[in-house]
């Protein structure tokens, strides 16, 4: 059965789930309640082969999402962890290898241990400048039991999460992403065994550089913060859009969901998000 030209799976995008409030953050209580009302609204959450295999044509139930997470940070084992394995739900890691080290697991919401700090994601930033990355990134161990318990698989998201094209010019960023690329593919490949075509690009940012960089590496699945478009069957697989999810209750994603799965209503509200944002920036840059 070939999927319905119209179909089109959305992909959300999450960084961290904390108690901790700040930008780019979900609460755990939100959190549990968008993944409880995924599972009550008959939804799918794809595995990265899966929706691949969707974007080269193949099938997947309608109701299908594929569930991401940008960065790897130490909350998504903590509290994003238990409430996909309770829901029987997986997702999506775009992991800084870089930032992972080794270590034994730290507790996870729910074992009645004492919890390790999860910080906002601007002290998490700010613990990266210093130099302590591995202490807000997940663990090689914390690694292996989510993709054992099923509920986070890893992919690539740079060694470094480098914005090479703000520091060096064009042949040094080339060269320094495509050094980017192969370090994360060795280093997922050590510790993972695994070689993967997935990869999300650091604050969505990429060119054509970057893009035949991704190519020459072996990364075939390339995914964007950009919101306003469709992951149809067949589409393109070097442009998959995704969608930011607010700290806001499962109701609220079911909404969103309906929008982004609509050929007819998400259309126009892409449309009109993105006149939004582009007049937004237009104004700020008149006033910068």
């Amino acid at each position: 059965m070939k999927p319905h030209r119209f179909h089109s799976v959305p992909v959300l995008m999450y960084h961290h789930i904390t108690p901790s409030s700040g930008m780019i953050t979900t609460s755990p209580g939100n959190f549990e309640s968008q993944m409880a009302a995924l599972v009550a609204n008959g939804y799918t959450s794809l595995t990265a082969r899966q929706f691949a295999a969707y974007m080269r044509g193949e099938s997947v139930p309608e109701k299908s999402v594929l569930i991401t997470f940008d960065d790897g940070y130490l909350d998504n084992w903590v509290y994003a962890h238990p409430v996909l394995k309770k829901h029987g739900l997986n997702a999506v890691m775009f992991l800084v290898t870089g930032w992972a080290q080794h270590g034994e697991k730290r507790p996870v919401n729910g074992s009645g241990q004492l919890l390790p700090a999860c910080p906002s994601h601007r002290e998490c930033m700010d613990m990266v400048d210093a130099g302590r990355a591995s202490e807000i990134a997940v663990r090689w161990s914390e690694v292996h039991a989510m993709e054992e318990a099923g509920t986070f698989e890893i992919h690539s998201h740079t060694h470094t999460h480098t914005r090479w094209d703000l520091k060096l010019d064009r042949a040094g960023k080339s060269e320094a992403i495509a050094r980017e690329l192969q370090q994360s593919r060795d280093t997922l490949l050590s510790e993972l065994n695994k070689e993967t075509p997935h990869l999300c690009w650091p604050q969505g940012y990429f060119d054509e550089d970057y893009l035949q960089a991704a190519a020459n590496t072996g990364f075939e699945v390339l995914y964007t913060t950009d919101a306003y478009g469709f992951n149809r069957a067949g589409g393109n697989s070097r442009y998959i859009y995704r969608f930011s999810v607010k700290n806001k209750p499962g109701a609220w994603l079911m909404h969103r969901i309906s929008i982004a799965r609509n050929p007819y209503i998400g259309p126009l509200y892409n449309r009109w998000k993105k006149y939004r944002k582009l007049r937004r920036q237009a104004k700020n840059n008149k006033t910068s």
